[in-house]
């Protein structure tokens, strides 16, 4: 496994957060919203077609990573929403996306990635999931949702050719950062 393509910035640990959600991507009945039908679109082609990744792409763009998402593989990514990434303080983003800083932005990025493919189902029996940096991400089921460190995951097991795609409401930061 490429450890490039674990890099990749969206978001977070190993797969999602509830196990009964409803294939149109509405509210099932923990709060949060699952498309779980079939791609053939890979994990970068996914991130760009949704509008509202725009950030973590132009941060993979920026990692040079974005090539890696569209390769084969089995990857479980935690994306941060545009909004996510404006919740951060002021210049981080722009920070990150530095040719000099190239590095901590693929750290930053590979948190938000678990090796394999690791559904909705899977996350709610987890308490941990080793992340492509390295690192552990710790999962907590809490009443009607599902928390990645300090974010939320708010919609999940969107199936890509490469991997599953679940989407978290805020960046996470690796410990040290």
């Amino acid at each position: 496994m490429k450890t490039g393509i674990v890099v990749v910035v969206m978001a977070l640990a190993a797969g999602g957060c509830a196990s009964s959600m409803d294939r149109d991507g509405s509210m099932n009945d923990r709060g949060m919203t699952s498309s779980s039908m079939s791609s053939n679109m890979n994990i970068a082609e996914v991130a760009m077609s949704t509008g509202m990744h725009n950030t973590l792409v132009a941060a993979l763009k920026s990692a040079g990573l974005a090539n890696m998402l569209m390769e084969s593989g089995n990857y479980t990514v935690f994306a941060p929403t545009d909004a996510a990434f404006a919740k951060l303080p002021a210049g981080t983003v722009e920070m990150l996306m530095r040719p000099e800083n190239r590095e901590k932005l693929r750290a930053v990025l590979q948190y938000h990635v678990v090796p394999g493919r690791v559904s909705a189902s899977q996350v709610m029996t987890m308490s941990s999931a080793r992340s492509a940096s390295g690192e552990n991400l710790y999962i907590k089921s809490m009443g009607d949702h599902v928390m990645i460190g300090n974010a939320r995951v708010v919609k999940t097991d969107v199936m890509a050719s490469n991997g599953i795609v679940h989407v978290i409401d805020t960046v996470l930061m690796p410990p040290g950062m």
